[in-house]
């Protein structure tokens, strides 16, 4: 059974709970809340076409065992620069304070891979040793080969080695991820 907990402005209202969660992030408009409607097998996660929708820490119960955050896109959205701010340091204080926190997946769009805000993001959690696990999306769509960076775990000692490739469209790569969050 799958609980849409709520959508929480600050990190001190998150519910405290036993369960080990699991965070989305990523630019806007990379497809997090498609990926976690593909994840859960429900349409659980509001989408949009336009950049910056997920205002929120949105929270999801998944089956009483683990819990998932969609968590407000970081780069471009119509969004005042102080709105901006104020999400990454609500987004920072969540990384950083979150003791049920397993792992943070960074998601980054499979054809144009990352951006200087994904990198910036990985060398944070780099510094401050937050797990984390790049997630390529989109990877059904035609690829800019120019456009891509390789990412070397090497490189990053808070990454976890393995990239997942999904498609929330057709669907791959999505038992990887539920088998790495613990879910059927």
């Amino acid at each position: 059974m799958i609980k849409f907990v709520g959508g929480f402005e600050n990190v001190c209202d998150l519910p405290q709970t036993q369960f080990p969660e699991y965070a989305f992030a990523g630019r806007s408009n990379v497809g997090k809340s498609s990926l976690i409607n593909a994840v859960v097998g429900e349409n659980v996660a509001r989408t949009s076409n336009t950049p910056g929708r997920t205002q929120t820490l949105n929270m999801f119960n998944i089956n009483d065992k683990v819990i998932i955050l969609d968590l407000p896109g970081y780069g471009y959205a119509r969004v005042s620069r102080a709105d901006s701010m104020r999400w990454m340091l609500r987004f920072q204080e969540y990384i950083m304070t979150r003791r049920q926190l397993k792992r943070l997946f960074i998601l980054i769009d499979s054809r144009i891979g990352p951006r200087n805000s994904d990198t910036e993001l990985m060398e944070f959690c780099d510094k401050n040793g937050i797990s984390y696990q790049i997630v390529y999306t989109k990877k059904d769509k035609r690829v800019r080969e120019k456009d891509q960076v390789k990412i070397c775990a090497d490189a990053h000692p808070a990454m976890v080695d393995d990239i997942v490739e999904t498609s929330s469209e057709k669907k791959y790569g999505i038992d990887n991820l539920r088998a790495i969050i613990g879910i059927k």
